[in-house]
């Protein structure tokens, strides 16, 4: 049931993008086609004549973004996020292409082309967040490399015929004059002729190895010499021509593989894109969350040097009343500077956060100066909730091999590998080919004026103009008949034979690739339950710390107020210090599982299924629901 669901998905998914593609959709990329001419438009369709125009590409952002900013801030909610990723991320729009490319890729195997090798694309990695303990050298967002993608395939073998009929027009007018030496052949030293023809032909292939050809001539000659009987002369033949592949290229499935990997490689490209919009999708999300605990981190290190300024401020009053020694004020103080300079890396550390997530989220980056001056506030909070709901681990690994693209693009390349393999090993054979033709010659003309008798009295039946010549050609008067066969043995064959060997080694690495996925994607899996597991055991443990250090927090003040035997300066600078600690380890903890959920869904392939993605919308690159702030966010400020 689940895979008859995920191919209705992707029938519907060609079916949006063909239907984009026609226009009817509004979509970031479109083919048009001028108007036909009015009257003769329907006389030339079958000739294509017409300039498919590819729409420029759209460099500006979408009004989403304009329209949730307000009063110096950017306000995101995680569907937002989401929006603004579908509609601006450059490596969702440039790996957007890949389909459409595919299909014109198609329409040309269609026609009997050979299949193009730069469609396809690698899956960029999406943005990375900023180091959380510092400066990050990576402030760009971007990672170090380019993630695998799928194979896009081509074949080797005999070549596919060319589908599309072909029309031909040839003319010629001309004016010879010939030098004679001789009187007896056309009592004339100078020939002079006059001549023009035309020919018409029309030929085309067939994916059963059948190919045709006919042509129909025409021509008109006049020359200076009494010899020939007719003069001026006309001239013209019909001839059809048949050829059949008995052995190499005789097979439909042959000459039709590459039509079939075609269509194989628009899915391939489709389950690209899905795999792009997971990768950037699961990138920007985790982005986003980071951003939210860089908040939540700033609003910890600016309470804590609060406390640690109040601190400072009563210790000097106390010993300005002799109440303390000099020194505490020293101690104090340098926790006031050890605050101020955490807070001041966890501002700069949300900065660069808000750079690296801006530039996902544009198509122009921070080029813009309204955008780049803009502050982010993040209007969702990471909340986790009580327990996981995790299905049985055999469940779960059978639903990520369901749902995974790359095993679903692992399936079609070895289709497409078999198919081109049959194409490698029909090479082997010789070529072996049979001919029929059949050609009807025709000739009229009027007497020459001046015939000097030479060959006798003229036959009147040639005397006439185009209707005889034409007649004669239709009642097929001078037939001309000829059968045959060729066959082509290549000897050693070896470059056939090296593809053929080439095709089956291919095959072979596709089918252990394909098990390394399938191992992989449980290996995924089963880490994803882990890490999941790990990162919730991390967080409560980090939350009970956390509630540990405020009760040891304020013990320690209230023994330092009340100035109980042991307790001074140092013990409540430390205790703050630790709770600080446990603060922000509570935001990581909290920041490890938004991760680990994100990761989770990564493996089991149900990003877009949980995050309300809809191909539709990814693939016209722009998404239907409109972004309000909510009034509640309007006075929200970082």
């Amino acid at each position: 049931m689940r895979l008859f669901q995920k191919a209705v998905i992707l029938a519907a998914v060609l079916s949006v993008a063909a239907f984009a593609q026609s226009g009817g959709l509004s979509s970031e990329v479109s083919i048009t086609s001028p108007a036909p001419p009015p009257v003769i438009g329907p006389l030339l369709r079958p000739f294509h004549f017409e300039k498919r125009v590819v729409a420029p590409a759209r460099l500006t952002n979408s009004s989403r973004l304009e329209s949730l900013m307000r009063g110096g801030n950017l306000y995101l909610t995680v569907q937002d996020t989401i929006a603004l990723a579908l509609e601006n991320n450059l490596d969702i729009a440039v790996q957007r292409y890949s389909p459409f490319m595919a299909r014109e890729a198609l329409r040309r195997a269609e026609g009997g082309g050979l299949l193009r090798q730069d469609i396809i694309l690698p899956i960029a990695p999406g943005p990375v967040s900023v180091s959380p303990i510092g400066v990050s050298g990576n402030a760009t967002g971007l990672a170090g490399g380019n993630l695998a993608t799928a194979t896009f395939l081509t074949g080797y073998g005999p070549n596919p015929p060319s589908l599309d009929p072909n029309i031909s027009l040839y003319m010629q007018i001309g004016h010879s004059t010939t030098p004679e030496t001789n009187l007896s052949v056309n009592d004339t030293y100078a020939l002079v002729s006059d001549y023009w023809g035309y020919q018409a032909s029309y030929s085309q292939q067939f994916l059963t190895g059948t190919s045709i050809a006919g042509t129909f001539y025409y021509g008109h000659q006049s020359l200076n010499s009494p010899v020939p009987t007719l003069n001026p002369a006309e001239s013209g033949y019909i001839d059809f021509q048949v050829n059949q592949a008995l052995l190499q290229g005789l097979s439909r499935a042959v000459n039709d593989r590459n039509i079939r990997v075609a269509r194989n490689n628009i899915k391939v490209t489709n389950l690209n894109m899905e795999l792009q919009l997971i990768t950037t999708i699961s990138a920007v999300l985790a982005v986003y969350w980071d951003l939210v605990s860089f908040n939540e981190d700033v609003r910890i290190k600016r309470q804590a040097l609060e406390t640690a300024q109040r601190l400072y401020e009563d210790n000097k009053k106390r010993t300005e009343a002799g109440a303390l020694p000099a020194v505490e004020v020293i101690r104090t103080a340098a926790q006031v500077s050890a605050s101020q300079e955490a807070l001041l890396i966890s501002e700069t550390n949300l900065a660069q956060q808000e750079t690296v997530l801006k530039n996902a989220l544009s198509r122009t980056g921070v080029e813009d100066p309204r955008l780049d001056r803009v502050h982010i506030v993040p209007l969702d909070r990471i909340e986790v909730p009580r327990t996981d709901e995790v299905r049985p681990i055999q469940d779960l690994i059978q639903a990520a091999v369901e749902n995974r693209p790359e095993v679903k693009q692992s399936r079609i390349n070895l289709a497409s590998s078999q198919l081109n393999l049959q194409g490698t090993r029909n090479s082997l054979i010789p070529n072996l080919n049979v001919f029929a033709d059949l050609n009807n010659q025709g000739l009229a003309g009027v007497l020459n004026p001046t015939y000097n008798g030479c060959c006798g009295p003229p036959d009147l039946y040639f005397v006439g103009g185009a209707g005889s010549l034409l007649a004669q050609i239709f009642r097929r008067n001078f037939p001309n008949y000829s059968v045959g066969f060729s066959i082509s043995i290549p000897l050693r064959n070896r470059a056939a034979q090296a593809d053929y060997a080439m095709d089956q080694l291919k095959l072979r690495q596709e089918q252990l690739q394909l098990q390394r996925t399938l191992n992989q994607v449980r290996v995924d899996v089963k880490n994803a339950v882990i890490g999941l597991q790990q990162a919730r055991a991390r967080y409560e443990t980090a939350v009970n710390t956390r509630k540990l250090s405020e009760q040891s927090l304020d013990a320690e003040q209230k023994r330092f107020q009340y100035g109980a035997p042991g307790s001074d300066v140092t013990t409540v600078i430390q205790a703050q210090q630790e709770l600080a600690n446990d603060q922000s380890a509570e935001v990581q903890a909290m920041a490890a599982y938004i991760h680990a959920r994100l990761d989770f869904d990564l493996a089991l392939g149900q990003t877009l299924d949980v995050n309300h993605v809809k191909m539709e919308e990814a693939v016209s690159g722009h998404v239907e629901r409109m972004s309000v702030i909510p009034e509640s966010a309007a006075g929200v400020e970082r």
